[in-house]
């Protein structure tokens, strides 16, 4: 998909999406998903596999003892949750590494795999809520890439998201939430994970959320994930007001809530150990 002419005027380059990615797409498009090409495809690139792999073994996904390949990974994971997790490594790649960028990535990770499984407790689209989850800072690593002293002052000086857009469209003209709506469709990502990553700011600060309706439910989990991480008291109170806004039962999402915060409770003590 094409960038936003407006965002190419302001010369800040989007990387184009890596062409196992391209070609991890097309196997998932597929109406009968051939797996063990799935996972050729994934031990095709020997960096990636290596990533991936680490990533399946860590506390994060609570797997009893350790995956020794991809193929064993999709059977104890599925092949959503491995695509995900490619899909994370791949928009990792994208950018040169850097120690500001790791707790964007950490963030990340956790927050796809988050997403994803409220998504599957609210009968959601699991690869959406994760993709948006997963992209949902990747606006914030093009600017890095773009001007890294300047935008790691940007990072410095404020304290959450809302302050960052600000100073970015004084800094650059744009923010990250724009920018990383525009990675999302270069990599052909579907509109409501895109809408999430766009509307993430501002929903999270506001509690409103897009105006499209059936582009609002995966940007209400973004909302939910974030408050789960730092504000969980405020759960029930944030619930009713997303639920007044979708189609979603404030019952279930305050039971997937709640088995979220077990999960990373659970996921903490097993890193511990």
């Amino acid at each position: 998909m094409s960038v936003n002419p407006e965002l190419r005027k302001l010369d800040i380059d989007i990387p184009s999406q890596p062409q196992a990615l391209v070609q991890l797409s097309l196997l998932l498009a597929e109406e009968d998903i051939n797996l063990p090409a799935l996972a050729a495809l994934i031990e095709a690139d020997m960096a990636l596999a290596a990533s991936v792999m680490k990533a399946v073994n860590s506390s994060l996904y609570g797997l009893q003892g350790r995956v020794q390949s991809v193929r064993q990974a999709i059977t104890y994971l599925g092949m959503n949750q491995v695509a995900a997790i490619t899909f994370e490594m791949g928009l990792r790649a994208a950018f040169p590494p850097a120690p500001e960028l790791d707790p964007l990535w950490e963030r990340a990770a956790q927050r796809g795999v988050l997403m994803a499984q409220l998504a599957t407790r609210l009968s959601l689209d699991a690869w959406a809520a994760h993709s948006a989850g997963l992209f949902e800072e990747c606006g914030k690593a093009v600017l890095f890439r773009h001007a890294p002293d300047h935008y790691r002052s940007m990072l410095r000086a404020t304290i959450d998201d809302a302050d960052l857009v600000t100073l970015e469209h004084a800094g650059f003209g744009v923010s990250h939430d724009a920018l990383g709506a525009a990675l999302c469709e270069s990599w052909g990502l579907g509109a409501a994970a895109v809408a999430s990553v766009r509307f993430h700011v501002q929903a999270q600060r506001t509690l409103a959320l897009p105006e499209q309706p059936a582009r609002r439910a995966i940007c209400a989990l973004s909302v939910l994930a974030k408050v789960i991480g730092v504000a969980p008291e405020l759960l029930d109170e944030v619930i009713d007001t997303l639920a007044a806004q979708t189609d979603l039962d404030p019952s279930l999402m305050r039971r997937a809530a709640r088995l979220a915060l077990e999960h990373l409770a659970s996921a903490a003590a097993h890193g511990r150990h």
